[in-house]
Formats: structure tokens, sequence, C-alpha cells
């Protein structure tokens, strides 16, 4: 959008002339926004129909009038008996889908005994070593009938592998599976570290997950391309539209690459976003990378099969935005980013927990915030009208803002070699790391207010009850790991992981041999080290 000149008394602004940034990225908007403001806007080509190119009012026709977003609240910890009986806790009470939570020494491949493990097993997520833990985390839940996300990427593959064995262990059929794996390795190198392995084996991975998905779990998202964790590191709303679009072009180029179609996978990628503080920001960002995303798969990639075309997302709260200091200030803030996300389209939707700025949350804040989406739902009436901020001036400036900032991005990292090389030389690390210094600076500067941290600060601190996670729970899960090795059948695990090696040395897809090595009982660590040897590890490159 054209930027205009700031004149006029402050406290008597001229028309349109007086301009107040908006968001801490610098989206700006004058105090009104009139129809002849909106000069590059055409209402049929730029809004459209929901569910109809290029999707900004929405993905499908009747929204949450045919179907609500499905209420998906992330969780796990502690070991799988433990995580499984808060996911039934949350089923009885309304969640219409289980996300999952693993600690870091799965997200890096790490066995629970090995020596970089120890104190971190089960703190940020459940701890899963192989398919007899896998078998318990979902025990009695009947994965034919639920949806379920799990947010993995560099042991992506073997998680979802160990989802198959236990659905086929229920006798589910695979085809009728739905839900999401993660498996979005860029941003790891970009924003979030639990990567592996270097940066194109790890797309090889990628790429055979989706070719796998598309012909066993058709129903299955093959990868959710994360903004979430570019938003928490600090980027602008602008930001986290161009950086998560590039990494899906880049997805999008290494499928064609492995000799894909694109109308074959693209309808199986969805993406993550996060849903931060600015309400009206959020709301035009998800309508923005909605319409960019259309225009990408149709005019980039000759996609043709509208499902191509859209850009499906679950959304969730910002955890960032969250604070120790009066933590009730928490289920507010909460509130009005799971509205935005609501207002903004999305297909998914997780809500934090009031106590996550402290600990992962008790079972009583995870029922408030699955209470914050149901009374979102069925209180509020947003869901009964299909894009009911549709035409809104400034939601619509705003929305071309970010989408025109998100083009000019875009063709930055193009002209660099694309998103692989812009990753390499640390750019988009760098772009992360100055805007999420401003941002620091401007809170510091009393110019970005943080209620009851810079401003309106309580006399007292609130202390509220937090989760603790029993350091029993290590030596426990230590103790069956060792028990699953002494039981199982030792040399039909070796030769698993060894085929998995094998092909990992080749070209041959990876998941029917990682889905043979954990019906083998091959735990996580195992099946990680067979890569590794071919692979090698990823050295990160230093930002200054």
């Amino acid at each position: 959008m054209a930027e205009r000149t700031v004149t006029g008394n402050p406290r008597q602004p001229a028309g349109n002339a007086e301009r107040k940034s908006a968001t801490p990225g610098g989206l700006a908007l004058p105090a009104v926004i009139s129809p002849g403001d909106l000069q590059d806007w055409s209402a049929e080509r730029d809004l459209g129909n929901p569910g109809e190119f290029p999707f900004t009012r929405g993905v499908y026709p009747t929204m949450y009038r045919g179907r609500r977003w499905t209420m998906r609240q992330y969780a796990g910890f502690g070991s799988a008996a433990e995580s499984n009986r808060r996911y039934r806790y949350l089923l009885s009470q309304g969640q219409t889908g289980l996300s999952v939570a693993f600690d870091l020494p799965t997200q890096i491949g790490m066995d629970s005994d090995h020596s970089l493990a120890l104190g971190e097993v089960g703190k940020v997520g459940v701890a899963i070593d192989s398919l007899e833990d896998m078998q318990l985390l979902f025990d009695g839940i009947p994965l034919d009938r639920v949806s379920t996300s799990m947010t993995i990427n560099a042991t992506a593959a073997i998680l979802l592998a160990l989802y198959v064995a236990v659905a086929k262990q229920q006798r589910a059929d695979l085809r009728r599976l739905s839900g999401t794996v993660q498996n979005d390795i860029l941003k790891e190198y970009i924003a979030r570290g639990t990567y592996i392995y270097p940066l194109r084996p790890a797309m090889r991975i990628v790429t055979d997950i989706f070719a796998w998905c598309r012909s066993e779990l058709p129903n299955w998202n093959a990868i959710s391309i994360s903004g979430y964790h570019i938003r928490e590191a600090g980027s602008t709303d602008v930001q986290e539209v161009a950086f998560t679009l590039a990494d899906g072009i880049a997805y999008v180029e290494a499928a064609v690459n492995a000799a894909l179609q694109v109308d074959e996978f693209a309808p199986q990628l969805s993406f993550f976003f996060n849903s931060h503080n600015e309400f009206l920001a959020q709301i035009a960002k998800f309508r923005a990378a909605r319409r960019l995303w259309a225009r990408t798969m149709r005019e980039r990639f000759g996609a043709r099969d509208p499902r191509s075309m859209m850009l499906r997302f679950h959304a969730q709260s910002a955890g960032s935005s969250l604070t120790a200091q009066q933590p009730e200030n928490n289920l507010v803030r909460t509130a009005l980013q799971c509205l935005a996300a609501v207002l903004g389209g999305c297909q998914s939707l997780h809500a934090n927990g009031l106590d996550e700025a402290l600990a992962l949350p008790t079972e009583r804040a995870a029922l408030l915030a699955l209470r914050t989406q149901q009374i979102i739902a069925e209180e509020t009436g947003v869901a009964n009208t299909i894009d009911p901020v549709g035409g809104a001036y400034a939601i619509e400036e705003m929305t071309g803002e970010i989408e025109s900032g998100a083009k000019e991005y875009i063709a930055k990292i193009d002209a660099m070699g694309g998103m692989l090389r812009a990753i390499e030389t640390g750019f988009i690390q760098q772009e992360i790391q100055n805007s999420a210094y401003r941002y620091q600076r401007a809170i510091e500067a009393d110019e970005q207010i943080i209620v009851g941290v810079n401003r309106f600060q309580a006399g007292s601190e609130q202390t509220i009850p937090t989760l603790r996670i029993d350091p029993e729970i290590e030596r426990t899960q230590i103790a069956r790991l060792n028990a699953l090795r002494a039981k199982r059948d030792s040399e039909r695990a070796r030769a698993a992981t060894a085929e998995v090696e094998r092909r990992a040395r080749g070209t041959e897809n990876l998941m029917p041999a990682i889905l043979a090595a954990v019906e083998a009982y091959a735990t996580v660590g195992e099946i990680s080290d067979a890569m590794r040897r071919a692979f090698g590890e990823y050295q990160e490159s230093v930002v200054v």
C-alpha cells in the first residue's frame, strides 16, 4: 500500500494524515480509513467468496456454519501413561482433537538413557522411546476416530511410523487416519534448534514422508509448515508470513524435484501460525497468508486442483506473550488471541494455559484454556457468519500491506537462491534477531506496553499452582527401556535398523524401512543413529 505523509496536529488529526504504528512490526494505519484509501484493492480479485480462489475469506464455502474448528489442545508430559490420562480427560471435556508434545530427547533422536538426555526426560513433553511407549500413549483411544497432531520434526518419520504401527495393532483402516505430523525441519534451523541432520538429507526425509503419505495415508497432513516458532523467536507478522511461505515454496520445489506431481501431494500440506497480541493485524495476517499461498501455488507451480491452493492452518495463542507477572492476565490475552484466529479462519486451534510462562499447564489451566475455545464457539456468535470482518476497510488495508511485504521478502529470498541458501547464509536468522531486538528495546523504552510488566504492575506478585514433573519418571522410563531391550528380538531390531541405514545411503523411500524398524521394537535413538551414520549431523552457522 502507498506510504502516507504525517501532517497536522496529533490531537486533531486532519483526515487520514495522522499515522500510528499498529503493530510492533511497523504496520501502519491512518486514524480513519475510507473506501478511497484502498487504492489497489478489488473486491472481486482480492476478496472473492468463501471457499473460492484466492480463499481470502476462508478455505471452505460454509466455514464454521458447516463444521467448527478442531479444538486441539497441545499436551504431553512425563510418561506415556500420564499423558494418556490427560488426553482422555480433555476428550471427555469436549476437546475434539489431540495434539502431542514430545520431550526434547525424543525430538532430537536420543533415547531416555542417553547421557545428554538426563534431566530432560518427560520435562517439556512426553518421553517416547519405542512402540511400547506409543501403545501406552494412545491406550483406549481409537485412532481411526480421533484426529491427532504431532509436533515433531527431525524425528517426524519415526514418530509417524510409530503412530501407524499402533493404528495397525488396533486394526484401524490406515486410509481413514486423520491428523498432522509437523515435519517442518526448515524452521528448526531458523528458529527452534531441534534438528539432527544436515539441511539437504533432512529435506529428503520430508519428501519421503510426502510420497509415503500420498499412497498410504491419503487423509493425513504430511507437513505443518510452521510460522508459529518464527513468530515466537521474535519475527514481525510480515516476516512470519514471508518466511513460512518461503519454507512452503522450498518444500514444494523439493517434492517436485523428487518427481512428485504438485496436485498429488499439495492437498496434504497444512500450515501453523501464531496468533499474537495485535488483534486486527492477526486477522489480516491469516487472510494475507491464505491469499498469497493460493496465488503462489497457481502462478508459480501451476496447481490446478483447488485443494492444492488452499492454505489450511492450525493456530496457537502466543506463548511468548504470556507473563509470569500477574499470570491471570494471560487468560485475557489468550481469549483475544483465540478470537482473532477464529475471525481469521483457522481450521484448528490451541489455547495456551494461563500458567505456561511458569511451567507446563496444570489440569485446571488446560481445562480453562479449552473452555476459552468453547465459549468463543458457543456463546459469542462469531462462528455464525462466514468471514464477518471481510470488507472492513482496516482489515483489507492491513491484509494488503502484509501480503505486499511478504512478497517483497520472498522475492529477496528467491534472488539469494532460495530458502535453503537464505538459511545457510544466516539471512533469515539475522532478520528475526533484529526484529526481536527492536521489540525488546521498545518494551524497555515503554514504547510497547506489557500490562503487569512495564505498566500497571501489582504491589505484590501473584502465586499460582504449577505442574511439577516427578524425577522418578526419568528413572522409571530408563528402566522400561532397558527391560524392552532385554526382551525384544535383538537380531530382528538390529537387521531392521541396518535396513534403514542402507536406504538412507541410497535413494529408496525411508518410510517402509522405518515402519518395519519400529514394529521390530527398535528405539527412536537407534533408528535416528542409523540415519546419523548415513547423513552426518548438522553444524549450526554462527549468526552475529
